[in-house]
C-alpha cells in the first residue's frame, strides 16, 4: 500500500517542475485580459490529465469517497505549490466526470495514459498519486487495482520502477 507524505508529495511536485518550460497557450480571441481564465487553461494543462487519472481510480468502484477527494486535493495543491484551487479541482472533476460518461472509463484512461506517456515524470507521478487515492480509505480494492495495473502498463511503468518509486516516497532523499 502507498503511503504519502507531505514531503513526498513536494519532492514530486520539485521533480515536475524541473521538466521545464510550461508550453505555449493559444488563447481564444477576447481572452487575454482575462487572467482568470488564463490561469485556468494554464491549471488545466499542466494539471488536468494528473487529477483525471486520480478520478478513474476513485470512480473504479462506482463510489468516490470524501477521503479520496481529499488526497486527489491535498495532492494537486502541494504538486502545483497551492496554484491549483478548489474552483480549479471541482472543474477538473466535472470535465472528468463528463469524459467518462461520454466516452466510457476505457477510453477515458487511454487517453489519460496517452497524454501522461509524454512525460516520464511526469507518468511516474501520476502513477503514485493515483495509488495514493487508491490507498485513502485504507482498503485498494480489486477495481482500483485493476485501474492502477492498466495505468502502470500503459505509461511503461514494470514492477522494479514502481518499487524504486515507492522506495523514493518512503526513504525520501
Amino acid at each position: 500500500m502507498v503511503r504519502l507524505t507531505e514531503a513526498a508529495l513536494e519532492r514530486l511536485r520539485d521533480r515536475l517542475r524541473n521538466q521545464g518550460e510550461r508550453p505555449s497557450l493559444v488563447l481564444p480571441q477576447g481572452a487575454q485580459g482575462r487572467a482568470d481564465l488564463i490561469e485556468a487553461v494554464q491549471v488545466v494543462g499542466e494539471f488536468g490529465a494528473i487529477c483525471e487519472a486520480m478520478f478513474l481510480v476513485m470512480l473504479a468502484d462506482g463510489r468516490v469517497k470524501n477521503v479520496e477527494r481529499d488526497v486527489l486535493r491535498g495532492a494537486l495543491r502541494v504538486i502545483s505549490n497551492n496554484r491549483v484551487r478548489s474552483t480549479h479541482i471541482e472543474s477538473m472533476l466535472d470535465a472528468a466526470a463528463r469524459n467518462v460518461a461520454e466516452h466510457g472509463l476505457k477510453n477515458r484512461l487511454d487517453s489519460v495514459i496517452a497524454t501522461l506517456r509524454e512525460t516520464p515524470t511526469r507518468a511516474e507521478i501520476s502513477y503514485v498519486l493515483a495509488a495514493a487515492v487508491a490507498a485513502a480509505d485504507d482498503t485498494v480494492v480489486p477495481e482500483e487495482q485493476s485501474i492502477l495495473e492498466a495505468l502502470a502498463e500503459g505509461l511503461g511503468l514494470d514492477q522494479q520502477r514502481l518499487d524504486a518509486l515507492v522506495g523514493e516516497l518512503q526513504t525520501g532523499p
